[in-house]
């Protein structure tokens, strides 16, 4: 499911209205638990968070005129995303989410790489999302960016 949108107030607009409520919880979340530095927007046609040019010029290497992405949100055919690049390129933290997880959620987490997918609303972990995006700064994220893509 793909929601064609120039904003974020546009792109929440355009979700199915049993999501509305949840994806707007979720950016809440995320917006008001990342540290200072990286920004709100559409990308890759889903709410995202990214460090913008202005701090990291060098952009997104698969496309340098992007700025760096960091976290997403997203309502898919099937469920709601939170794709987090920390997560994928950081052991240690994918090993704290994973083992905190079910202190939140009874049900199994459902994961990809960088991809949690929350097919009922009502098992997003707000506060546990509160607690990772906080976990790692704008500047973190450059470092690790870097040493994994700059091998």
């Amino acid at each position: 499911m793909t929601i064609d949108a120039n904003t974020v107030e546009e792109y929440i607009a355009k979700v199915p209205k049993e999501r509305t409520v949840a994806i707007s919880k979720l950016r809440d979340t995320v917006k008001n638990n990342l540290p200072k530095g990286f920004e709100e927007g559409i990308s890759y046609k889903m709410i995202g968070y990214f460090v913008p040019h202005s701090i990291y010029p060098q952009g997104y290497h698969c496309d340098p005129k992007l700025p760096l992405p960091f976290i997403n949100i997203a309502s898919q055919k099937n469920f709601v995303a939170l794709y987090h690049s920390g997560i994928y390129a950081n052991k240690s933290l994918l090993d704290w989410f994973v083992g905190e997880y079910p202190k939140y959620v009874k049900t199994k987490l459902d994961m990809g790489k960088s991809c949690i997918r929350f097919k009922k609303v009502e098992n997003i972990p707000y506060p546990l999302i509160a607690e990772l995006c906080q976990k790692m700064t704008v500047e973190d994220w450059i470092t690790l960016y870097e040493k994994n893509t700059k091998r």
